[in-house]
């Protein structure tokens, strides 16, 4: 009764030749025989084609015999023809004297749990060729010592270790010694195992020494107990990722950077324009008194000499700003750069002091450069003298010049790079970033204004060129002004301006407009002492008034920024009505929008008596 209950295992009895001789539910449940099909019959039809061809069915037997049991898994076949996986007990079964007289029989249909274990086995195969396959990460197991357990194509790219290499050694070997000194790959494991998981970037070597900004993952892994088994280590090399990062936040800084000195162009611009005005009347009035002074004074010449002096300063501090800003009015015309050297020979040499030589390298046959003659000379002093300040000892200032066709950031053409090598203490990376940034200085408080370089940086890229700085930390610095070559066009326009300039000029009837009280009042004064008539108007449309009332005018020199009116769109109107007045704009900095008082000769503020005259020339004979 018992045995026929069970539905859930096939038990039935074998003779001693395998002939089935009892059946119970469960052998007719799973294996689908009826009991009148299959007692009688040998048992080894349960078995495949193949087990029977190897003879399994008899071994089984004979095992179960010898030993007191057989016991095996494997595949049997139903009566349908179909498969399935068994669970097989054969016990002998003895007579009180010993004698065999058969076999009880035992078997469970394991194919369900046999299902299962093969899709495991698969699941744990592709989990193996996906862990294997994965390139773009480092994925290996540690032992809870740190010992390298398994190693997969991701760790051997990336690391550079094959498996054979790799496997048995302590992973603190893709530490960089700074870090195993620290006790870093210690803490890690420690960590991992005391709160399951571990997190951290930081530089790591590969195998040829080479380093890699690595994002490191660990894992603890625990037994069903608790006991620890080890650990799950994962590596990316976010290196690029990193460099990404780092060349977003330059670019930012840099935008910054550039907001910031366009933000200071624009008040260095407004406050050079004031102070442009200011100068004007101060060293004008202060030529007129020179001139009047009687000659038996001597300390008061001293004292208005001093002042005139400190009036040029302003104005060439004024130069720098407006260069920074890149506002100042260029006189371009093509310069013989050696010329140029040759003239502030003496004036290098007493600015830069004895400690210092001064030696000049030209090839000899050198074009000429398209540039303002004053900025050049003032960019190449103020380039000297930042040479001189790196060497506090003495040393070398090397000026040179070189032709080149391409220039870093210009457009190919012809170019002469003038070039101010000493052989001072140089900068290191992080100053020579910030060079050209306005008011950045390394010298002491009271010794440098920080517009140096940014004054020559300007003036170059206003003249359609390019300042470019080489510096090494011990090494000195090389400071290459790189600038457009003239064309044979801009000598002779040159040669036209000069002469123009040195004829004598009649006198004439001349109208000055600016609507700053002191300008105007020094400019009459300067115009009336080289003995020209002078009108003067606040504002455009004062003098507008002044030349429909007065028909004699011969000339009218005026200023650009002006309320209602500027000095360009007054040029206009009397163009309009009169082709023939020659007009001279006085402007501070290059204030003109595109397109604005073009054809106008322009005069640079502030001028001196001299300057104007020449102005004035060129404007009446051109």
């Amino acid at each position: 009764m018992l045995v026929d209950a069970v539905t859930d295992y096939a038990i039935y009895m074998l003779d001693p030749n395998g002939t089935i001789t009892s059946w119970n539910p469960g052998a007719r449940r799973f294996k689908g025989y009826e009991e009148s099909e299959i007692i009688g019959e040998n048992f080894s039809r349960f078995y495949t084609e193949e087990d029977r061809k190897t003879g399994l069915p008899q071994r089984a037997l004979e095992v179960a015999e010898r030993e007191g049991k057989f016991e095996n898994e494997g595949w049997r076949v139903r009566k349908d023809g179909t498969q399935f996986w068994a669970y097989v007990v054969i016990d002998p079964i003895r007579d009180s004297a010993g004698t065999l007289v058969g076999f009880v029989k035992i078997t469970r249909d394991l194919t369900e749990r046999q299902q299962a274990e093969v899709a495991l086995r698969e699941n744990r195969e592709q989990l193996r060729l996906l862990v294997q396959g994965v390139t773009d990460y480092a994925v290996y197991m540690l032992s809870p010592e740190g010992y390298v357990s398994s190693w997969n194509s991701g760790a051997e790219r990336i690391k550079g270790y094959t498996p054979e290499e790799i496997i048995g050694q302590h992973f603190s070997r893709f530490y960089t010694e700074e870090d195993r000194q620290a006790g870093l790959p210690l803490q890690t494991i420690e960590i991992a195992t005391r709160e399951g998981r571990f997190e951290r970037e930081g530089w790591r070597v590969r195998k040829d020494g080479t380093k890699f900004f690595a994002n490191v993952v660990v894992d603890a892994i625990r037994n069903s107990d608790g006991s620890l088994l080890g650990f799950a280590k994962i590596t990316r090399d976010i290196t690029e990722r990193m460099n990404a990062a780092r060349e977003l936040e330059e670019a930012r800084e840099a935008l910054f950077q550039s907001q910031k000195m366009e933000a200071i162009g624009q008040l260095t611009g407004g406050i050079a324009h004031d102070f442009n005005n200011l100068l004007m009347a101060i060293q004008g009035s202060l030529e007129l008194l020179q001139r009047r002074l009687p000659a038996d004074d001597p300390k008061v010449a001293l004292l208005i000499d001093n002042a005139l002096q400190g009036a040029r300063r302003g104005a060439a501090l004024t130069q720098r700003m407006l260069a920074f800003a890149r506002r100042q009015e260029l006189k371009l015309m093509p310069l013989d750069v050696r010329d140029v050297v040759q003239r502030m020979t003496n004036l290098l040499q007493s600015s830069l002091g004895p400690s210092v030589r001064v030696e000049t390298h030209f090839p000899l046959e050198l074009p000429k450069i398209n540039a303002d003659a004053n900025q050049i000379e003032l960019a190449l002093l103020n380039l000297a003298i930042n040479g001189r300040d790196a060497m506090p000892k003495g040393g070398t200032i090397t000026i040179g010049a070189a032709k080149r066709t391409n220039v870093p950031g210009l457009k190919a053409g012809n170019y002469l790079c003038v070039s101010v090598t000493d052989t001072g203490t140089g900068m290191n990376e992080e100053t020579l970033k910030r060079a050209m940034e306005p008011f950045f200085t390394t010298k002491g408080v009271g010794k440098g204004t920080g517009l140096g370089l940014p004054m020559v940086h300007g003036m170059a890229e206003q003249s359609g060129g390019k300042l470019l700085l080489k510096s090494e930390l011990g090494r000195g610095t090389s400071a290459e002004l790189c600038l457009p070559v003239a064309t044979d066009e801009l000598a002779s326009a040159a040669r036209d301006v000069t002469e123009h300039a040195s004829r004598t000029v009649r006198k004439l009837a001349i109208l000055t407009v600016d609507d700053d009280p002191l300008v105007a009042l020094n400019t009459s004064a300067l115009l009336e002492e080289l003995g020209h008539t002078v009108f003067s108007a606040p504002s455009g449309l004062h003098a507008l008034d002044i030349l429909h009332r007065e028909k004699k005018i011969d000339l009218m020199i005026t200023d650009q920024l002006m309320p209602d009116m500027t000095g360009s769109e007054l040029a206009t109107r009397i163009r309009a009505e009169n082709a023939h007045i020659p007009i001279i704009l006085a402007t501070g900095y290059a204030e003109l929008a595109p397109g604005e008082g073009e054809g106008l000769p322009r005069l640079a503020k502030p001028f001196s008596q001299r300057e104007l005259a020449e102005a004035i020339a060129r404007a009446v004979t051109s």
